[in-house]
């Protein structure tokens, strides 16, 4: 029999379900056959489609019987809470620049650059060289691939000055990725309890970092230029901190680079309170008309703890970054990373290596810099003419995000809201402050899909705001 006679019989016997009680007994195979004049094939395949559809359950053995609706116990996890009891510190909400959104949404929220930003073609050409070679099958050094940490060091080295000591492979570990080390360095540096100053507002990440570590927050104003130095001894005195989080170069989310001169300045803070600056050098990768000037090329003393990532410009998928310490700092952090995870996948490591060490990565950062250039340029020209009523403090010379100043009183909540009911993800700025926000800011990714979109973009947030401001 064919398909159309199977058919046949679902429809019967769901109509005979239909009036039957729940657990009632389905006739035989034997008598299913008879009845509609079936193979015994066709009647077992009726049978599994109607037990596909959870309209009946075979008992084996016994038969085929009406399935019985069942009320789902609702599952009770109360006994948990209190298991674990109060947590220690209240985690920050995952950031909203993390979620998934349609694909035909024009998407300004995120933080990763789009696919055509980045190496494809030596991606994976070092992922299929990586698997093939022996880092697929052995375990890395703790601190990392020694070739992978020697390749760190000198990049940094390149842009040492005369008459300070570059770092040397040994200072560097490599990570799974800079977030994780944010954790490690908070940890080792500062300790629960303790407190962390930190660049307000600042890389979401961070602030997330210090909650999970229990430090004790303390924000420091900075603007385009940075903070002031005069401001940050102050923090360093009230407060007897130790650390101090900063991004000198293309700040997330700002896109502030340090003036000249104030990587020197708050080096000298740092030194004398006796203190460590952990600089974060994220978007080392995306300058676009200045190149990043890592303040860690000045210090040979040990205070700087410098992070520097590969994973949004490499890839995603490929989440390799390395922090370099120097004397026992270098030591504890070792020691929380080795607690942590051990060891970094020795399979990225190599590919992430193999990347950056093809002549292509050269070419292609030289065309991920134009190509920048004209998404900024075309994202702030848009905001420009359909979004008056926003403030761009600076056309930042790097990094992938353009900050907006909002007009007070703007309800960022609902603007958020309509802008996406209208097809377009914002982030708001309130999770980059540490502390309350200074004003309603938003946050645009300017390296996201599409750019073609922009302007339309660009008009559907002017009308939001718009509508925002009468409401």
């Amino acid at each position: 029999m064919n398909n159309d006679s199977s058919s046949r019989i679902v429809l019967a016997l769901k109509e005979w379900i239909s009036r039957a009680a729940p657990g009632a007994r389905l006739p035989s195979t034997r008598q299913l056959v008879a009845e509609y004049r079936a193979s015994p094939v066709t009647v077992q395949k009726a049978l599994q489609t109607l037990t596909a559809q959870g309209l009946v359950e075979g008992r084996p053995g016994v038969g085929t019987f009406v399935r019985a609706a069942r009320t789902v116990k609702p599952a009770d996890y109360g006994w948990q809470t209190a298991a674990l009891r109060a947590p220690q510190s209240l985690l920050p909400a995952a950031s909203g620049t993390m979620r998934n959104v349609p694909n035909d949404a024009i998407s300004f929220h995120s933080g990763y650059p789009d696919r055509e930003l980045l190496p494809e073609r030596l991606v994976r050409a070092a992922l299929t060289r990586a698997a093939r070679g022996d880092a697929a099958l052995s375990r890395p050094p703790a601190a990392g691939l020694p070739e992978l940490q020697a390749w760190f060091a000198h990049e940094l080295g390149s842009v040492t000055p005369a008459g300070t000591t570059p770092p040397t492979p040994s200072d560097v570990i490599v990570l799974p990725g800079s977030q994780s080390g944010l954790s490690s360095i908070f940890r080792a540096l500062a300790g629960a309890g303790q407190p962390v100053l930190l660049e307000s507002p600042t890389y979401w990440g961070a602030i997330l970092a210090a909650a999970q570590t229990g430090v004790r927050v303390v924000p420091v104003p900075s603007g385009p230029e940075g903070p002031e130095p005069a401001v940050l001894a102050r923090a360093f005195e009230e407060t007897g901190a130790r650390v101090f989080y900063a991004q000198p170069n293309y700040a997330n989310p700002t896109g502030a680079q340090w003036a000249p001169g104030r990587g020197e300045e708050v080096l000298d803070v740092v030194r004398t309170h006796g203190a460590f600056l952990v600089e974060d050098d994220w978007a080392h990768d995306f300058g676009i008309t200045s190149d990043p000037v890592p303040v860690a090329s000045r210090d040979d003393s040990g205070h700087v703890v410098y992070i520097r990532s590969l994973t949004k410009s490499v890839s995603p998928a490929i989440r390799i970054a390395a922090v370099m310490a120097r004397g026992p700092a270098r030591e504890r952090i070792l020691a929380q990373r080795a607690a942590e995870s051990m060891y970094v996948s020795g399979l990225l490591q190599a590919a992430a290596l193999d990347v950056v060490t093809q002549p292509g990565w050269q070419t292609h950062l030289r065309s991920l810099r134009h190509q920048l250039q004209s998404r900024r340029d075309l994202l702030a020209a848009s905001i420009a003419e359909h979004v008056p009523q926003a403030h761009l403090e600076l056309l930042p010379k790097g990094g992938l995000n353009l900050w907006l100043r909002l007009p007070d009183g703007t309800d960022l909540p609902q603007l958020t809201r309509d802008c996406e009911d209208a097809g377009v993800v914002i982030a708001a700025g309130t999770e980059w402050f540490p502390a309350e926000p200074a004003g309603p800011y938003i946050r645009l990714n300017y390296s996201g899909p599409n750019p073609a979109a922009y302007p339309e973009g660009a008009r559907i947030i002017g009308e939001a705001l718009a509508n925002n401001a009468h409401a």
